[in-house]
């Protein structure tokens, strides 16, 4: 029998789908406002059709993976995540969202959102970053 390693290094980082590591090295379901933060970060980083029963859940940000970091496709980020959250999110009110290049990555472009959990009336923000590649270079691990 293999086991796989389910726990690793940022697991607790707000990417793990409703669960949170408790002090005693066990897993234990999020509550409140953050549930409605990790929510956000599954409904963006999924793509529409990859998820059972609900084919069209997701956000079309997997489309600009091929875009040059620009502002046509921070605008079209923008407007994938207004479309996505408006659709499959209505715990929140989105506040803002920007998107631009990263200072540090050229082909990486970082999306700020800015919300208020509609419930709690609680403000939170998301960043969250999509890994453009770039059209003239190999992607890593393929053929050179």
């Amino acid at each position: 029998m293999r086991a796989f390693r389910f726990v690793g290094a940022g697991f607790d980082a707000g990417r793990s789908g409703g669960l949170a590591l408790t002090a005693a090295g066990g897993l234990a379901m999020t509550e409140g406002d953050e549930t409605v933060r990790q929510a956000l970060f599954l409904l963006l980083s999924t793509t529409p059709g990859e998820r059972l029963m609900r084919p069209g859940y997701g956000s079309r940000l997997h489309r600009l993976i091929f875009a040059p970091n620009d502002d046509t496709t921070a605008g079209l980020a923008i407007h994938y995540v207004r479309q996505a959250i408006a659709r499959w999110e209505p715990r929140v009110e989105v506040i803002d969202v920007d998107a631009g290049p990263d200072p540090d990555d050229a082909w990486r472009l970082v999306i700020r959102l800015d919300y208020r959990v509609r419930a709690s009336l609680a403000p939170g923000q998301l960043v969250f970053s999509v890994d453009l590649l770039p059209i003239d270079e190999p992607a890593p691990g393929g053929p050179s």
